[in-house]
Order: structure tokens, then C-alpha cells, then sequence
């Protein structure tokens, strides 16, 4: 082989080592919040929101608080550093991306799933009417 060639390979798996080292790390995968406070790593968290826990927004801190229950069934408090994401309320499922914290888990990003409205075992849509229906039809 040419040292050229060699150098080349050798540059080329020491560069994707480094993502993965680097890249690998950053995200455990989805968890609950034991397996996230047991690996101390950052964690994807799937979840609802506990609706009869109060929520909270501190205007100084620009922190939301909320509790949430993982799909184990496991609640925690969840802080947010940024305002309570749009729709919150209607969310059917929440995804957290962030860190176990002392006193809760301190999320970086929330993901809100909200109930489509496409979704026909709600019953949205079927009762609409047709396109044409109030329409007068001419001869």
C-alpha cells in the first residue's frame, strides 16, 4: 500500500471514531426516568403530563415546572428553561430531551404531541358535510 492511501484510511476511521465518541454519547435513546437517573446520561424521556399537578413559570429564572409520568408510571418534576411550549395542555404525549437533576429532571428540549386532526377514531370529520351538498344544482 501507498503511505498516501494509508494516511488517508488512517484520517478517515480516526475521524469516525471521533463522532462517535462524541456523537454517541450526547443521547442515551428513549427511557424512563429511572434508567435516566440510573445512566446519569442525557436521555430522551416519554411521558404525559400529570394534569392534577400544578404547574409553574418563573418570570425571573424563565423556568417552567411541571410533573410528568413516564410511561412506567414513575412522576417527576420537570424543569424547563425556556416558556411552557404551545398546546401544552392539549399534548397526548410529551417527549423530554435533557438531564436527572437533583430535584427533578432539567429538560433542554419538549416535544409536544398533540391529538391529530385527521384522526377518525375521534370522530373528527365524519360528521361534515358533503362539498356540495348546500350547493343548489342547476338544470
Amino acid at each position: 500500500m501507498r503511505p498516501k492511501k494509508i494516511i488517508g484510511f488512517a484520517l478517515m476511521l480516526g475521524f469516525g471514531a471521533l463522532l462517535f465518541f462524541n456523537f454517541g454519547s450526547q443521547v442515551g435513546g428513549y427511557m424512563g426516568f429511572a434508567e435516566a437517573e440510573a445512566s446519569g446520561a442525557k436521555a430522551h424521556v416519554v411521558g404525559t403530563w400529570v394534569e392534577d399537578a400544578p404547574t409553574h413559570y418563573d418570570i425571573e429564572r424563565n423556568q417552567f415546572t411541571f410533573q410528568m409520568r413516564d410511561e412506567n408510571g414513575t412522576v417527576r418534576t420537570v424543569h424547563y428553561n425556556d416558556p411552557k411550549p404551545a398546546n401544552f395542555e392539549e399534548a397526548e404525549q410529551l417527549v423530554i430531551e435533557g438531564y436527572p437533576g437533583e430535584d427533578g429532571f432539567v429538560a433542554d428540549h419538549i416535544l409536544v404531541k398533540c391529538p391529530s386532526k385527521y384522526n377518525e377514531q375521534r370522530g373528527l370529520g365524519e360528521d361534515a358535510p358533503a362539498a356540495n351538498a348546500s350547493t343548489p344544482q342547476t338544470p
